[in-house]
């Protein structure tokens, strides 16, 4: 576990009950900056709820999370946005009858300052803003359709548009690739070593581990809300209780593989 001084954010026995049920129960962490934190687990695992607990969209009901030096605890959604928070969703949401440009100028509008005032006009600052965002993950083409006509892939590109449009100093992926076919896995992973590149500190939840593996620099996987495994995304194979609750020996044994490939390519 690395220092609080040296995280970009820390959580420290960080827990959400729902009833008597634990969603997370006791987590800490730590996510330094510059890296890429993997997060695997069953279905269940508590892995969503621990992004909705650290970006304000639920309370945690024990615990404390700071983030750049700050408590961020029991603040909300947008002001934790605000401090340099993104996040995308498993679901592709989106305001499906605005156009992709329009979509990420919102994104632009409401989530780099709060707006003491309802009124909505888009700033040349914000449309900017949006273009860059768009160029950025491939988008920029086809600014002008409607955000609903958008295929599976392109929907999650947009949802990434839309987080680092706020300009976030770490954004939380909740399964980025999910539905995707191999070559698309691979467009994603290599837009998200780019962000990587400059900067941005990244967290992503994923079931499809050879992706997870390759492009985290540290792997956590959890189980009933807990976390069974942090280490090297080398040596999640050969852990034994992750190989027993989560992977199974086959996929385990992919893994190793690819593992061996790797280091002999």
């Amino acid at each position: 576990m690395s220092s609080l001084a040296e995280a970009l954010l820390s959580c420290r026995q960080v827990s959400r009950y729902f009833g008597s049920l634990a969603a997370v129960k006791d987590v800490s962490l730590d996510v330094m900056p510059g890296e890429v934190l993997g997060i695997g687990g069953p279905n269940g695992a508590g892995k969503s709820t621990l992004f909705d607990v650290i970006t304000g969209l639920v309370p945690a009901s024990a615990g404390s999370i700071s983030f750049a030096g700050r408590s961020i605890s029991g603040k909300g959604a947008d002001e934790i946005c605000h401090a340099g928070v993104a996040r995308t969703f498993q679901l592709n949401a989106a305001f499906e009858h605005l156009s992709v440009q329009e979509n990420i100028e919102v994104a632009a509008h409401f989530g780099s300052t709060a707006r003491i005032f309802p009124g909505f006009r888009v700033a040349a600052s914000a449309r900017a803003a949006a273009a860059e965002s768009l160029e950025t993950v491939g988008l920029i083409g086809k600014s002008a359709q409607r955000a609903g006509a958008l295929p599976v892939f392109d929907r999650k590109l947009l949802m990434i548009a839309g987080a680092i449009v706020t300009k976030p100093k770490i954004l939380f992926l909740d399964e980025p690739v999910g539905g995707l076919n191999r070559d698309e896995i691979d467009l994603i992973q290599a837009l998200i070593e780019r962000l990587r590149t400059s900067g941005m500190t990244i967290v992503v939840i994923e079931h499809v581990m050879r992706f997870l593996l390759t492009l985290s620099s540290r792997v956590i996987i959890m189980h009933h809300g807990e976390i069974i495994f942090e280490g090297l995304p080398g040596q999640v194979a050969e852990d034994r209780t992750v190989v027993d609750i989560y992977l199974g020996q086959g996929a385990a044994q992919r893994l190793r593989a690819h593992f061996s490939d790797t280091q002999h390519a």
